[in-house]
């Protein structure tokens, strides 16, 4: 057994009275976090105790915090420096700009089916919040209530808590179906599978509706205007919504289209960033913003919960590497006309499907040693 955490998202509503309460709370619990981001950044001090034993009374004194909202502050701060040095490993300054709360669950926070009660500068205060697909979270038996987030976005606010389960984990010996999985722009993906079936989803709508937001951004930066650039961050919030919604229709139809114990190969692209910004300027926005790790990510978590299982490979020469005779070669592709064709044996296919066939193939040799050695 496993476990595995997802984000359950609630809007809560309020009243106009609990709506200032809130904002209040929101803006101090910020500010208390830039606070102690002055201090972390200058001291690079990521003990919970010592900051603790410099910083606790500042906090309740300067900004009205409660004992434990002043404690969380502290945790936030720390999380969030020690993420950035496990991603850039240097010291960066860290930013608390939008509004929030971390919530300790049966702390700061406790949801019930009908009210949601959260801490505040002013004590304790309930409100209610759209329950409907959150029954399920309830069953105390599967589901855990991690340390959530409260959010204001827009005028609105909601409550973004992690929910972790345990799960079935998917062993190699009980794989029944391997799935190569091309990722790609003309194409959203390319698989093959272990039926030799092949399936594509087309990227060209995609790629029109973001060319189509471009070119919006283009106009409305040559305005230059306060309205202009309010426009582009609503077109920016509004296109990166409405692409989350296609991996997400994509990675459901993947996992959904095949059965439990199937195995996913995909391409390792950590890196691709610094690899697409070689590509000729005109291209450069296309290939270096398409959401790839967007996808991954929402496929390894919905293949978990089908009990499935998701691996990564080495990418190198996986679309130039003929599937039928194993000769690798620059020239056996074509990029321009997306079309394979081996110079050794003539075999002839899409190149994003010699792709996929190739990391199928990768997927086979992965289960192999798993097999020789239960044999």
């Amino acid at each position: 057994m496993e476990t595995l955490t997802v984000t359950a998202k609630i809007q809560v509503l309020v009243s106009d009275t609990d709506k200032v309460l809130l904002d209040r709370t929101l803006s101090a619990y910020c500010d208390a976090c830039c606070f102690v981001s002055d201090h972390v950044f200058e001291t690079h001090d990521l003990k919970q105790f010592s900051l603790n034993e410099k910083l606790y009374t500042d906090l309740r004194d300067r900004f009205g915090l409660k004992s434990q909202m002043a404690q969380s502050v502290i945790k936030t701060v720390i999380a969030r420096y020690r993420t950035i040095l496990e991603n850039q490993h240097r010291w960066l300054k860290a930013e608390f700009q939008k509004p929030q709360y971390d919530l300790v669950w049966n702390r700061d926070y406790s949801l019930k089916m009908d009210w949601f009660s959260v801490n505040t500068l002013n004590g304790r205060v309930k409100l209610r919040y759209f329950s409907e697909g959150m029954e399920k979270y309830f069953d105390t038996d599967t589901y855990r209530f991690g340390t959530a987030k409260l959010v204001s976005k827009h005028g609105k606010y909601f409550l973004h808590i992690p929910v972790t389960r345990s799960i079935e984990e998917c062993r190699n010996e009980d794989v029944c179906n391997v799935v190569g999985i091309d990722r790609g722009i003309n194409f959203i993906v390319a698989t093959y599978d272990s039926r030799h079936k092949s399936g594509f989803v087309s990227g060209r709508t995609v790629k029109q509706k973001r060319a189509h937001y471009k070119e919006l951004r283009r106009e409305l930066q040559r305005v230059h205007t306060p309205s202009s650039r309010r426009r582009i961050r609503e077109i920016g919030q509004r296109e990166n919504r409405w692409m989350q919604d296609v991996n997400h229709c994509v990675s459901k139809a993947l996992v959904e289209n095949n059965p439990s114990n199937t195995l996913f190969v995909l391409e390792d692209l950590t890196g691709i960033r610094s690899a697409t910004e070689k590509v000729r300027l005109k291209d450069r926005y296309t290939c270096v913003s398409w959401t790839f790790y967007d996808l991954e990510q929402k496929l390894i978590y919905k293949a978990r919960l089908h009990k499935d299982k998701v691996i990564k490979v080495d990418p190198a020469y996986t679309s130039q590497c003929c599937p039928v005779c194993g000769h690798t070669e620059r020239a056996n592709r074509n990029k321009k006309l997306h079309l394979f064709r081996c110079r050794n044996c003539g075999y002839r296919s899409n190149d994003d499907r010699i792709g996929a066939m190739n990391l199928y193939r990768m997927g086979i040799e992965y289960l192999v040693p798993d097999t020789v050695a239960n044999e």
